[in-house]
C-alpha cells in the first residue's frame, strides 16, 4: 500500500528549508532531525524532491550528510556559489565551514 504524505509534513519540511541562511547549507538529516523524525533523511528528500509543486523554496541549499551536491542537478553547484558557499570539489560543499548552525 502506497503511503501518501500529508500536507503538513511537507510543509514541516519546507518551512525548515526555507530558514537556512543564503550562503549556508544543512543535510537531510539535520532537517529530519529539526522536525522530530530523526530516522527519515530519505523522506526529506522526496519532498524537496516535489518542492516546486508548493512555491519557491531554496532546496539548493540541502545537501547530503557528506556534502554531496544533488546528482543531476548542475544548477545547484552554481546557485550555491552565487551565495559564497565553499566548495572541496565540483561535487560537495565544506560542511565545515558552511553547515547551518540551527
Amino acid at each position: 500500500m502506497k503511503r501518501v504524505l500529508q500536507q503538513d509534513l511537507i510543509y514541516e519540511i519546507l518551512s525548515v528549508v526555507e530558514e537556512i541562511p543564503e550562503g549556508n547549507v544543512a543535510t537531510y538529516g539535520q532537517i529530519a532531525k529539526l522536525i522530530g523524525r530523526e530516522k527519515n533523511a530519505r523522506l526529506v528528500g522526496k519532498v524537496l524532491s516535489m518542492a516546486e509543486r508548493y512555491g519557491h523554496y531554496p532546496c539548493h541549499r540541502v545537501v547530503n550528510h557528506e556534502g554531496r551536491l544533488t546528482p543531476g542537478w548542475p544548477e545547484q553547484r552554481q546557485l550555491l556559489q552565487m551565495e559564497g558557499v565553499p566548495m572541496k570539489d565540483d561535487f560537495h560543499v565544506d560542511l565545515k565551514q558552511c553547515r547551518w548552525d540551527c
